[in-house]
This record gives C-alpha cells, structure tokens and sequence, in this order.
C-alpha cells in the first residue's frame, strides 16, 4: 500500500501494511514467491548469524526473553536479505492519489460478490463478534476484504527475512522493525511456529487481517475455542481479532462512521484551509457549526465527540464534483487500521456497498 503518511506505534504498523498491499501487488505479480526470494537476495552477503549486530540482538533476546541462543543463531543464519524491499522503503514517495483514482479498485464487483460470500460462509462468528464488541459485521468483512482480498494475497516474504532486513540493513526505521523483529520472534515461541516457516507481507504483516507481529500479539484473539489465536487458517480468530481491534480503539457501538455534510459557500474557504490532505483535525460539530459546516441528516442519539471534515475528490461527467463528510469518531477509529483517509473511506464505502448486495441477493 503506497504511505501517504509516516505515522508509527501501531499506526506507523498501520501504515506499512498499507504500503505493503500495494507492494505486494507489484512484486507479487512479476513472479512466483520463490522467484521474488531469490531475485530479491542480490549478490552473497554474509550470513546474519556473523554479524555483530545480529549477535547482539540475539544477546538481547537470550537474556530479556530467555530464547535458545544456538537455536537463534540457527535462524538467522538462514534469514536472506531482502534486496527489492529496501529499494522499495528507498523510492521516493509519489503523490496520493485521489478519491476517483483509489476507489474503484475496492469497490468493484467482484470484491463486494466475494465479501457478500464471505458472510454468507461465516454468519455465525460474525454475528457472534458484533455482539461481542459492537463492530458491525460489514465493517469486519470489508476490512478483510480491502486488506486481503479475503484472505487471497496474505503474502509470500519470509517474515523473518523482511524484519531481519529491515532492522539490520534499514537505518530509517531500524527502530521500529527491530522491536517487530522481536515481537515476532516471541509470537512464532508461542504459536510453537517455527521462524523460517511464517510468510506475510513486504513490511512483516501477517495473516488475513495483516497485523503486525505486535498487533497479532496484542489485539489477535481465540475467537474458536482452540486454545490459539490463528490469523491464517481459522476464520473465526481473524473476525474476532479484527473487531477486538476496533474496539480496543475506542469503535462504538451504533454510532455512525460518516455523515454527508453541507458547507454554507461563505465559510467554504476557512472550511478548506482547515484539511490536510483531505482530512481536518476534530472538533466539537458546534464549532464546525460556527464555519458553516452541518450534517444533511443526524442520528438523534449522535455522540458528542469532536468530529472532522473529510473531503473526497470526485467526477462527474469528466467534472470535479468533490464530495464532503463529517468524520465522527469510528471513521477515525479506521484509520488506526490505516492512517489513509482513503483507505478508511473505502472500507466504508465497501462495507456498505456488501450489505446493500448481501440484502439484495436474500431478496431474490
């Protein structure tokens, strides 16, 4: 996924997984996972398990964490740097694109048929973590839909191979993924996985829900009884993690995600210096009231937390007919999934668009 922004914590994981669709995309479709391994090795390098650094990150996981020192040494002396990625963290940065250019790709047909198919396969667990948490289940399937086709393109990186490279062979980010690296480590000791065996995304993302390895750690759940939170095989685990997540940040119950939004023309400019990229800071919908900016239609029992303003770039008839929203706290909520303004609309947009098809087809 291309990063418009740089945000880190679990955003910054956010944003990389967001990046990393995208990436997968393009490197994916050039040629077969091993394939892709082995052009992105480039020339012999020496083995991770030489280096200084890597022996003292194993060091640090002896002694903080208890792990095997010979057995980590095993590991990393079968990790392989990752040439293509760290040409892809390099290449700078193109400009986002808009609303009209980014939609049409997660709002196609056969991704909103597979989503209405996805439901209808798990009803039940859906139905389950909607109650449980309070996240609707067309929000759930939408964001397995936009992150993994369903499940489809989970990705083919060795993940250890990724987070080695980027921690060891990365210095902008080095931080970061050295504390995924670890995280991972300590999630493939408890799942029993063995670290050479786990593949996911270009930045180290797992699973049909893509967490990363601290997310996994922190927000996956045993969604099925089996005694393990499994991202890859159990259906039940990835809905049940994907709306713990949401509700750990803060998704509530019932209210709206966005609301069509009217902005008096005589406020139309201070309204607009207010978006960075497409997306204002919040406030109270009464201070946005003193620009000039209402909601076309409110639900009675609306929260009274501070809102934004979205704008979505649109076309009509080859036109610019820009569209703008009031972003109530659950759409915000999304972008904890991934900071793109883009992307949590789309999610959005795409969960509407299943139920509306999922409706439709009990009606025939």
């Amino acid at each position: 996924m291309i990063p418009f922004r740089m945000p880190f914590t679990f955003a910054i994981g956010v944003m990389i997984r967001r990046f990393a669709a995208l990436l997968v995309v393009a490197l994916l479709s050039a040629s077969a996972a091993s394939a892709a391994t082995a052009a992105a090795s480039g020339p012999a390098r020496a083995s991770y398990a030489t280096r200084a650094d890597v022996r003292a990150f194993i060091g640090e996981m002896v002694d903080e964490y208890g792990f095997d020192r010979t057995a980590l040494r095993r590991v990393f002396a079968n990790v392989h740097y990752q040439k293509a990625i760290v040409a892809a963290m390099d290449r700078p940065l193109r400009e986002p694109p808009k609303w009209y250019e980014y939609a049409p790709l997660f709002l196609a047909a056969p991704r909103v048929d597979a989503g209405v198919a996805y439901w209808a396969a798990h009803a039940d667990d859906l139905e389950r973590a909607e109650e449980r948490f309070g996240v609707p289940a067309e929000v759930i399937v939408a964001i397995l839909g936009v992150e993994t086709f369903y499940g489809k393109y989970t990705g083919n990186y060795r993940t250890v191979d990724v987070l080695a490279t980027l921690t060891f062979d990365y210095p902008r980010r080095a931080a970061f993924f050295r504390g995924e690296l670890k995280q991972f480590l300590l999630l493939a000791r408890e799942l029993d996985m063995p670290a050479l065996a786990a593949k996911g995304s270009p930045a180290g993302a797992l699973g049909v829900p893509q967490f990363m390895p601290g997310s996994y750690r922190n927000f996956a759940i045993d969604f099925d009884g089996s005694g393990t939170a499994d991202l890859w095989n159990s259906p039940a685990d990835v809905i049940g993690s994907v709306a713990n997540f949401l509700a750990r940040h803060d998704w509530q119950r019932g209210q709206p995600v966005l609301l069509a939004a009217s902005i008096n023309e005589a406020g139309r400019e201070t309204v607009l210096r207010k978006l960075d990229g497409g997306l204002s800071e919040r406030r109270a919908l009464s201070a946005w009231s003193g620009d000039g900016v209402a909601p076309v239609e409110a639900p009675e029992d609306l929260a009274l937390d501070p809102v934004g303003v979205l704008l979505l770039e649109e076309k009509a008839d080859g036109a610019d007919a820009d569209s703008y929203w009031i972003a109530c706290n659950n759409f915000y909520v999304l972008t904890r999934y991934n900071r793109s303004r883009l992307y949590a609309a789309a999610v959005w947009e795409l969960a509407k668009a299943i139920k509306e098809a999922r409706i439709a087809t009990a009606r025939n």
